[in-house]
């Protein structure tokens, strides 16, 4: 199976349209899950993929269990498969094959590395003027932190996200997976697709900085603007610090989420589940300061249904149940949007890419 041939099985439920990527070459010098997942996602958009690794392996081709069939046929971490596939694999070591790896260089429109900021350089430089060079790494390639180790786990610690995870009176928590590598992945990919823009309008190649600790500050959002206002909520568990109710609330057989972000949805909500309630609980600035009162009330309401009695009365009311990821991947939507596809004869997640409809 050609590595671009998924992209084809993934389009071709909407129509026959050739990749975004198509004749698209990329190296991917990177490693563990950030810069992978960048080049997954150019495969996914038609581009097609060298991966280059060390004799050993990825170090993700460890990180199990679980261990299962790779798609090459020999067993493999399921977390290396998350990230890698799509591309053709090729094993060098750059210590004494440094020739090798420059040759396939010369051959490719886009480079993706995370070494050590200024490793590329010393070992793989100079380039070729129009080749698009993106390096990822942990505090970028500039700054007093640009040399220290990085993890998603330390990058979550760092930046602030940690202390918004998890309960009030639990302990600083992480996100269950490692959005920030994932983040950092989708960043890299929008930058290179802009600098393969910019080289087609006769731009010529370019140098990308992408770092986890970038991403991972950029991606605070609201709560980073909450915190330049002057207020820092610190950890709230699943409520949210602007919205009310916005939060989990445990149904009579399991855990259900309510999300109520505007005056309509609110006024849904008080009618399907006919609470009794003051007129003023209308304006979110007030829920808010009622937040406790305002909870407790829904709680004591939500516990008397099941968490599909719930999905049914509340129409129109942003809701779901707190699902495991067994039963997210057997859900409706994911079989009906084809979340889940055998490549090379492994089971994995599709790409979110959909391409529906041509100008042409």
């Amino acid at each position: 199976m050609r590595a671009s041939s998924i992209n084809i099985q993934l389009a071709s439920r909407y129509s026959n349209l050739m990749m975004p990527l198509e004749g698209i070459r990329v190296l991917d010098l990177s490693r563990i899950l950030a810069g992978p997942h960048a080049a997954q996602s150019l495969s996914d958009l038609g581009a097609d993929v060298i991966k280059v690794e060390a004799p050993w392996g990825d170090d993700s081709r460890t990180w199990g269990p679980p261990f299962q069939q790779g798609f090459d046929g020999g067993e493999v971490a399921s977390y290396f498969l998350s990230c890698n596939r799509g591309k053709k694999i090729v094993f060098a070591n750059l210590k004494n094959e440094r020739e090798r790896v420059r040759s396939l260089m010369d051959t490719v429109d886009v480079v993706i590395e995370n070494f050590k900021p200024g490793a590329f350089d010393r070992l793989l430089g100079p380039v070729k003027p129009d080749l698009i060079v993106c390096s990822i790494s942990g505090y970028g390639q500039e700054g007093p932190r640009r040399d220290e180790p990085a993890f998603d786990l330390t990058m979550q610690a760092r930046s602030g996200i940690m202390s918004v995870t998890g309960e009030e009176d639990g302990p600083p928590a992480k996100v269950g997976v490692a959005w920030i590598d994932v983040m950092t992945g989708m960043n890299a990919v929008s930058s290179i697709l802009a600098c393969l823009l910019r080289r087609n309008r006769g731009g010529g190649g370019a140098r990308i900085d992408i770092s986890l600790w970038d991403t991972a500050v950029s991606s605070l959002v609201n709560q980073g603007h909450n915190a330049l206002a002057g207020m820092e909520t610190g950890r709230m568990g699943s409520r949210h610090p602007n919205l009310v109710p916005y939060r989990v609330f445990r149904a009579s057989d399991g855990w259900f989420a309510i999300g109520v972000g505007t005056s309509g949805q609110w006024e849904k909500m008080v009618d399907a589940l006919s609470l009794s309630v003051p007129a003023s609980w209308n304006e979110n600035r007030v829920r808010i300061q009622k937040r406790d009162e305002v909870e407790r009330m829904v709680q004591d309401t939500i516990g008397e249904f099941t968490r599909a009695e719930l999905e049914g009365l509340l129409q129109g009311v942003p809701c779901a149940p707190v699902n495991t990821i067994s039963e997210a991947l057997d859900d409706p939507q994911s079989k009906s949007r084809g979340n889940v596809i055998e490549y090379s004869g492994v089971p994995t997640l599709a790409s979110p890419f959909r391409f529906i409809s041509s100008t042409e």
